[in-house]
């Protein structure tokens, strides 16, 4: 039996276990390498860090934006001023109005200029329900040129 008779049957059903009979081919197991696994998620996360900064930059449009400068106070009489005391009563320019006053000056001077500019003060102490009372009147008269009169901060002199 020239070519491999029946002694081959033993030799390889014998490969491969362990025993008295060993597997010329030694048997590793399968391990995970850690190492380029880290480099290929570090390089991931580089690749969509850049992506998204490069959509946020795409999203935006250019703008020209105003340099802010301080106001110079000026009197002008087309000018609806509304003063809001501490204590919630309301007055228009330098006389104090109850509810319907305010509404019929509003009224009045909407009737001579829809453009009229309507300037709110309002002191530091004065109640959130009487100033939000007055521009809920202001928008119901249908002003559309609303601005709310600030100081500038004082400065601490240290």
């Amino acid at each position: 039996m020239a070519g491999g008779g029946g002694g081959g049957r033993a030799v390889s059903a014998s490969i491969g276990r362990k025993g008295k009979f060993s597997s010329p081919v030694p048997i590793k197991k399968a391990r995970i390498e850690i190492v380029p696994l880290i480099d290929v998620m570090f390089f991931l996360l580089a690749a969509f860090m850049l992506v998204s900064l490069s959509l946020q930059q795409a999203k935006t449009r250019p703008m020209e934006l105003v340099d802010a400068r301080k106001a110079e106070n000026d009197f002008k009489p087309d000018v609806l001023n509304i003063g809001i005391e501490k204590d919630g009563t309301v007055a228009v320019g330098t006389n104090v109005v109850d509810a319907t006053g305010l509404i019929n000056e509003l009224n009045n001077r909407y009737k001579q200029n829809p453009k009229t500019p309507v300037f709110i003060t309002g002191d530091k102490a004065a109640p959130y329900k009487a100033i939000g009372g007055v521009l809920q009147q202001v928008r119901m008269a249908r002003f559309t040129h609303v601005a709310f009169v600030t100081r500038e901060a004082e400065k601490s002199k240290n």
